[in-house]
């Protein structure tokens, strides 16, 4: 990553920490393996997050996609974490 790409997005980052409010339902699903987004972000997000109904997933080897370039197995863990068979 560049430099100035990474200095864009710590600024952006720090103007939401500022301004962020969560109250909707919030579900979370970030790949641990994803070179994108750090998941950190996505946890700091998660616990910043004031909403009641909230649910942070991490797929240990899944990348920025999880339903998109990854192995089928992991695809359907994926979607079978979303609506799972009654």
């Amino acid at each position: 990553m560049r430099l100035r790409t990474a200095v864009e997005l710590l600024k952006a980052t720090s103007e939401l920490e500022m301004q962020l409010e969560v109250l909707l339902q919030l579900l979370m699903e970030p790949g641990a393996a994803d070179n994108v987004i750090d998941p950190l972000v996505s946890q700091f997000l998660y616990e910043k997050a004031s909403s009641k109904n909230k649910t942070l997933k991490l797929y240990e080897d899944s990348y920025h996609c999880n339903l998109e370039g990854e192995p089928d197995d992991r695809i359907f863990t994926v979607i079978n974490s979303l609506f799972p068979a009654n």
